[in-house]
Parts: C-alpha cells; structure tokens; sequence
C-alpha cells in the first residue's frame, strides 16, 4: 500500500518542495528512510509512532519505507512530522490517499501525543510555495500570526494529527467523529489574512534623544546617519555617552516599510527568535553581539547554515561596541556584506545566501586609556601605543564607515541641563529627508544614499568648482582612497537633503568632512 503526502523544505530562506513518499508492506516490522533526512527527520519515525497510537489510530506491524523526495537534497529539521504520518495513514487507508495527493501542503512537527508544535521558517516556506502554485496549507496553531500575513492562500491552522485527519475527512465528503462544542458537525475554516497596514506600528522607544544631555555634534552625526542609511563610528572616552547614542538611534529611524518588514520577518523566522504570537516584525532590528561572538555568528553559518548577527539586523542597526576588542577576523569578514548588502554561506553540501542589508553603528575609545581628546582628563598614551591601538581596525574597514565621529564627555552644566531635542522631532526630519531621497530613486531599487552606486554618484553628488578645489585638498592632504572620496560625497548628498538643497554646496560637503576624524593623522 503507498500514498504521498506534499510539503515543503527549508535552504536559508527560501522552500523547496518535497513530496513525502509511504509504502507499507509485508516484512520485518520497522521503518526505513531515505532521501538525505537529517538526525531531527530519522528520530521522526518515533515521533510519529507514538502520535499515530495517541491519536487513536493503529499502528501497523508491518514494513515501513519513507522516501523523502527529490532524493538528492538535503532535508532538515522536524517540519516534515505531519507529512510522515499522513502518508503513512494514507498508506494504511485511515483517510483518502487521493487527498494527500493534491495541491494541499502539509507542515509541522509531532509531540508523542499527536499535537502539533511550531516550526521555524512558515513565512519563508508559505512564501516559496504561493510562488509555485501550492495555494492550501495545513500548519500548526501556533504559527497561526506568522501565516496570516500570506496572500492568496488558504492556510488551515489546526492543533493536532486527528484534527487534520477530521479536516481531509470533511474535504473528501466523509463525517467525521468529533464534533463542535455545540454539537454540530465539525467545521474548520482557513485562518482570516491580514494586511501590514492592519498592524499598530506606534513603536515606543525606552531610550530617546532627549535624554541625551549635551552631545550635540553627535546628535546631529546621528541624525545624518539615520536621514542617509550611513555607517557611523564613535570615538571617544569612556562614560561619554557612545552606546547612549547608539541605542537612541532606532527611536529616530523610518517606519519599516511592507517589504521590508517581509524580508524582515522572514528571516527572524528561520533563525527561530520571532517572539511568540509575533506574526510579523515592525520595529527595525537593533543587535548589539559582544566582543567574544565569534565569526560564524556574526556572519552566519554552522552545520545548518544558519543567518547570523549581520542577517538578522537586515534593515536595522548592528551595534558592535569596544569595536577594536572583536577579533580581527571578525571584523574583516564584515567587508563584502557592507558592499554588497548580502552574505553568501558556502558549505560542503550546499550554497545560502542570506540578505545583510544593515546600518554598522560602533564604538570605540580613542586610545588605549581611552583620554586622547578629552577636555577633562590627560592621556597618558605615546603615539606609538595610540597608533598600534587604532591600528586593530584595517584601512579597509574603515574605508566602508561613512562617518567617523568625536564624542566628548559632557560638562557638569549640560549633564544637569533641560532635556534637548526629543527623537520625534528629529524623526520628522529624518522622514523628510527619506522622502526626497525616495522620490529621487523611485526608478531604482535605492530608498537611501548610502547604497549610490557610481553612475548614480556622478548624477547626483555634482560639485561645483568651489567645492572640486576645496574636496581635492583634503583628498591630497589626508591621503583618501576613492572608496572613502566617495563616502564623503554620499554623507554631503545627505546632508543637502536635510537642508531640502537640490545642489551639495560648499557647507555640506565641509560638514560632511568633519564627520571623518579616522582619516587624520594622529
């Protein structure tokens, strides 16, 4: 006796399908199982034992094959559970096997008792399917929030084996045992879809800029780095107010977009931190990873491929402070992801690309003793110390941060002063500026200047000949590669932006200039 039951596999983000094969037979009593499955699949034969039995079904003792296919991929995880029992039910003539056969996708892992658990990945895996034509979905309760943002699908959240047993029982015209609490035949109905625009999006913010005393030429980096989507280093002494700052920027960032609260959801899913009942993430990732992470969680990867820190922050902040306490190693593979807003893992066995489209916000201390600057204390480092202690951070890297800034400490007047400028008001400006930047690009995959690529440079960071000498100066006096030339000109555009100027003028890109201080010589 054989039947077939359809779901479908994870590879990063993205599904594949796969059609879970049971052939029931004479034979030595025991399960078989082929098609490349993973240690979580192989101990899926008793998983789903015991829910078969527990559901109040018969458990052959007989020969059991699984074939999972396409026999030639990898399969992972426990999401294939439901899809093992049915076919095997299937195969034993509990439900109609012509139903399992059909369009109809089956995922969600088993307890022993026959419930279904969440499993990671639905909106992903929903999301592959709709594209291929698969339009009905059985999943777990639980993940009910997470697939409910799916459009023109039907997806039937249901709790437990004999549910989605009653559920292919009623498809196929046949009665079913349970019944309601109102002692009516069963009926189970898709869930009800949603729309982002349904979502209360008002995030609220545990730290704003208002209690930030002080520090106004931070406050304004950071409002330039939030308007422009730019990288930004801050350098000063410690107790100056740097992680302040850093962790005050989500509270001035834009509203996350639809798409890109998808994309950002999608990939929380697969990494199994999207909170429960969460069905979708608003709120703009901030990851701070301590220094100790090492390379495969930052970057991402594993045995399972697994995103990393710099894929989860994908349209957020990655907070990486003490910055040059991070191995070499570990900063340097930040490189290419910071160029190319994506991150390609390649393993023995297969090839994932996660997106890594994220803001590098740092910190660090100007020294060794951390005083070089400070307008309070004395510094008691050589250059020598100073020099081998900047040079933990390649040229390279700081090449691909736009802006480079001095963080002071604060006076006793400004610590004990008003509050300043609250996160909403700078907000607005921020919106304002994203608002130009989005017109300007809305030909182009672009929603900030940070991402200008050449062509788009020369068309819209032209200079005016004040402007040529003053920048060809600092190129020949700080000794600037192109690739920091051309920072300089994204954080000016930014800047004009701001000040709603059509033309970078000679004031912005001087001010963008200043927001370089890694640049000069010690």
């Amino acid at each position: 006796m054989f039947a077939k039951a359809k779901a479908y596999g994870l590879s990063g983000i993205e599904g594949f399908e796969t059609i879970v094969e049971a052939d029931v037979h004479s034979g030595l009593p025991g399960t078989d199982m082929s098609g490349l499955p993973d240690a979580a699949i192989k101990e899926a034969k008793e998983r789903v034992k015991s829910a078969i039995k527990n559901s109040g079904f018969s458990y052959p003792s007989r020969r059991i094959t699984i074939n999972l296919a396409p026999a030639d991929t990898k399969k992972e995880g426990p999401l294939f559970d439901l899809a093992i029992a049915l076919a095997i039910l299937g195969a034993l003539g509990e439900i109609p096997a012509k139903n399992l056969s059909n369009d109809i996708v089956f995922i969600g892992e088993l307890s022993l008792d026959g419930f279904l658990r969440p499993v990671r990945g639905i909106l992903p895996l929903l999301i592959s399917a709709v594209s291929k034509g698969s339009k009905i979905f059985v999943i777990p309760k639980d993940n009910a929030d997470e697939a409910a943002f799916i459009k023109d699908a039907n997806v039937y959240a249901l709790d437990s084996l004999k549910e989605v047993v009653d559920f292919l029982l009623l498809r196929a015209g046949k009665k079913t045992a349970q019944m309601s609490p109102q002692n009516q035949p069963l009926q189970i109905e898709p869930i009800v879809s949603r729309d982002f625009d349904s979502l209360q999006k008002d995030e609220k913010y545990a730290l704003d800029f208002k209690f930030v005393r002080g520090q106004a030429f931070a406050k304004r980096a950071m409002e330039i780095a939030a308007a422009g989507g730019h990288n930004i280093l801050l350098v000063g002494p410690p107790g100056s107010g740097k992680t302040m700052l850093a962790k005050c920027l989500p509270s001035i960032l834009p509203a996350m977009t639809a798409y890109e609260a998808m994309e950002t959801t999608k990939i929380h899913s697969v990494a199994g931190i999207l909170p429960q009942g969460q069905g979708m993430v608003t709120a703009r990732p901030f990851r701070s990873p301590h220094h100790t992470a090492s390379q495969i969680s930052i970057t991402g990867g594993g045995t399972k491929a697994s995103p990393g820190e710099i894929s989860i922050a994908h349209n957020g902040v990655l907070f990486l402070d003490e910055l040059p306490e991070y191995p070499r190693a570990v900063l340097e593979v930040l490189r290419q992801p910071l160029e190319s807003k994506n991150i390609l893992i390649s393993r023995a066995n297969r090839t994932v690309t996660y997106p890594a489209d994220f803001m590098l916000v740092s910190g660090m201390n100007p020294c060794p003793c951390g005083n070089l600057g400070s307008s309070n204390k004395e510094c008691s480092c050589t250059p020598a110390m100073v020099n081998k202690y900047r040079a933990r951070l390649s040229g390279p890297l700081l090449d691909r941060i736009d802006m480079h800034i001095e963080v002071d400490n604060v006076s006793y007047d400004e610590m004990r002063g008003a509050e300043s400028e609250s996160s909403d008001t700078i907000r607005t400006r921020v919106n304002a500026a994203r608002k130009i930047q989005l017109e300007r690009y809305a030909n182009t995959r672009l929603v900030c200047n940070a991402g200008l690529d050449t062509e788009l440079l020369n068309q819209h960071c032209v200079l005016d000949e004040k402007s040529e000498i003053f920048i060809k100066k600092a190129f020949e006096k700080w000794g600037l590669s192109m690739r920091g030339f051309t920072r300089i000109l994204k954080v000016a555009r930014t800047i004009a932006d701001l000040a709603n100027s059509k033309n970078i003028e000679l004031v912005h890109l001087s001010e963008s200039l200043s927001y370089r201080c890694m640049d000069r010589k010690v």
